[in-house]
C-alpha cells in the first residue's frame, strides 16, 4: 500500500504533490521519501501533465527531516541511507521533466528549504521563515542545501544562512531570490495554481525544451539534459525511421541524411 502521507493529485494538466504528515510538520523519513521518489515517477508517467505543485499539508510546508528517522543512526548508516537517499529523491524532484511550483505554505527550514530549492517557481505566504539551521544542531545541510541552492540562490545567500544561522522573512526571502513571489497567508496554493495554469497554458514541448536548457545553462543535470535533447532531436529523423525498418527488415540501412 502507498504512504498515503505523499498525496499526488491530477487535475488536467497540472500534477499536485502534498506532503501530508501534518502532526510532525511534514517531515519526511525514509518511507516518506521513498514515496516521495513514486510520486514523481507517477508525474513523469502521465502524458497529459505539463507542471506540478508541490506542498504540505496543515499550517506547515515541511520541517525537512524527522531527527527521529535518522538520530539513532551510525555515521555509515546517516551519510549513505539518510543523506545520500534523500540527496537522489530531491534531484529526482529537480529534474521533472514539467516546471515545478512550490506553494510554501509554512516555515520552509534545514531540509524543508532543501526541498522548496527543487522547485522551478516559488511561491511563499508571508509569515513563513526561511533558512538552514543545521550548523546550530552540529550538523551540515545534506540534502543539496550547499549545491542547488547555491547553485540558484548564491553563495553568499547560504553563507548567511548556514554558516551565520541567519532566518529570513518571506519578504526577504523574495529579496535574495529564495523565493520568487509573496502572497498573504492561506494564498500561496491558490497563487500557485494560477501560476501552474499559466504554465500549462503554453507550448507543453517547448516549456520541456526550455527547462532542460536553463538546467544546462546553470550547471545542472548537464548530461541528462544534453541527452533528451539530442535523443529528442534525432528521434525525429528520416534516418531514425530508415535505421528501425532496416534492422527489422535485416538489410543493411541506406541513410539519406534526413532530419
Amino acid at each position: 500500500m502507498a504512504d498515503q502521507r505523499i498525496k499526488v493529485e491530477f487535475e488536467g494538466h497540472i500534477a499536485v504533490i502534498t506532503a501530508a504528515r501534518p502532526d510532525k510538520l511534514n517531515a519526511f523519513d525514509i518511507e516518506m521519501l521513498k514515496a516521495l521518489s513514486g510520486a514523481c515517477d507517477e508525474v513523469e508517467a502521465n502524458a497529459e501533465v505539463r507542471v506540478a505543485i508541490l506542498t504540505g499539508e496543515g499550517k506547515a510546508f515541511s520541517a525537512g527531516g524527522d531527527i527521529k528517522a535518522w538520530g539513532g543512526m551510525t555515521p555509515n548508516e546517516f551519510g549513505h541511507a539518510w543523506v545520500r537517499f534523500g540527496h537522489r529523491v530531491f534531484e529526482r524532484l529537480a529534474t521533472l521533466r514539467v516546471p515545478l511550483v512550490a506553494a510554501i505554505n509554512g516555515h520552509a527550514l534545514g531540509g524543508g528549504l532543501e526541498l522548496a530549492i527543487a522547485a522551478d517557481i516559488r511561491i511563499a505566504e508571508r509569515h513563513v521563515k526561511i533558512g538552514l539551521p543545521e550548523t546550530g544542531l552540529g550538523m551540515v545541510p545534506g540534502w543539496s542545501g550547499t549545491q542547488r541552492l547555491v547553485r540558484r540562490a548564491g553563495a553568499q545567500v547560504v553563507r548567511r544562512m548556514a554558516l551565520g544561522g541567519e532566518i529570513f522573512s518571506a519578504d526577504e526571502a523574495a529579496v535574495l531570490g529564495l523565493v520568487d513571489k509573496v502572497v498573504e497567508t492561506g494564498e500561496a496554493v491558490a497563487a500557485a495554481r494560477d501560476y501552474a495554469a499559466r504554465i500549462a497554458a503554453r507550448g507543453p514541448a517547448a516549456v520541456e525544451v526550455a527547462k532542460l536548457m536553463i538546467a544546462t545553462a546553470s550547471g545542472e543535470d548537464n548530461g541528462t539534459a544534453v541527452e533528451a535533447l539530442g535523443s529528442i532531436l534525432v528521434a525525429k529523423t528520416g534516418d531514425l525511421k530508415e535505421g528501425l525498418a532496416a534492422f527489422s527488415e535485416k538489410r543493411a540501412a541506406k541513410f539519406a541524411g534526413e532530419w
